[in-house]
């Protein structure tokens, strides 16, 4: 079996964050202890899971249980940031595994998030939800196509990345808590929209990325 270079091994992320998160990472990660491994901090996105969707079944009847959802939100951040950051500074191994297992829970994330919504919503404004779900989850299927195709793992664009996306989940809670959910069913559509717009905007750049690459290819060959 011939070892090839894999792509997921380099992650580029330009988000308007990003220089913070280093810092972050930079001073969190040789102060973890040492029972904690790479596999404890990405397999904590279950319990984190498991969480949110507890704050937003409880938020039915209380709004004011989205700061679990929250909380939760934010120490997924952390869980997830750092993973990775520990592996490699461990030199563990596990590169394979960790872009695996962290980017499908990181479906399973997306996912929580947006069923928690569902049970806050009156009835009649959840379909709403499916649009957003739809073009969100086109995102993550457009990073990982991008990877295997161009060999670059990328998780920003236009500055915005996972950590903007989280924060604009505790934002939106803190909205939620305090004028009630009329306003976020009304917003729906407009999320869906412009989030469908940004989606084929990446969908076309990374067409033209990979055709490029593949012309390239093809003239080298001639």
């Amino acid at each position: 079996m011939v070892e090839t270079e894999f792509a997921g091994a380099v992650k580029s992320n330009r988000s308007i964050l990003s220089p913070l998160e280093r810092r972050f990472s930079e001073w969190a990660v040789p102060r973890l202890p040492a029972w904690l491994e790479t596999y404890h901090l990405t397999m904590m996105t279950v319990i984190w899971c498991a969480l949110i969707l507890l704050g937003g079944y409880l938020a039915r009847n209380d709004i004011r249980w989205l700061w679990l959802v929250s909380a939760s939100v934010a120490g997924q951040y952390i869980t997830d940031h750092l993973d990775g950051k520990l592996g490699k500074f461990r030199k563990t191994g596990l590169v394979r595994w960790g872009y695996f297992m962290d980017h499908l829970l990181d479906y399973f994330f997306l996912s929580a998030i947006l069923a928690s919504y569902l049970f806050v919503l009156p009835g009649p404004d959840r379909t709403g939800m499916f649009p957003v779900f739809v073009v969100f989850g086109g995102y993550l299927v457009l990073t990982y196509l991008a990877t295997a195709s161009t060999g670059r793992f990328r998780i920003a664009a236009v500055g915005l990345g996972p950590t903007e996306f989280r924060i604009a989940i505790i934002v939106i809670n803190v909205l939620l808590i305090r004028y009630g959910t009329r306003t976020m069913a009304a917003a729906l559509p407009w999320v869906a929209g412009g989030a469908f717009v940004l989606l084929v905007w990446m969908a076309y750049r990374t067409h033209r990325e990979v055709w490029d690459l593949d012309m390239a290819r093809a003239r080298n060959q001639r």
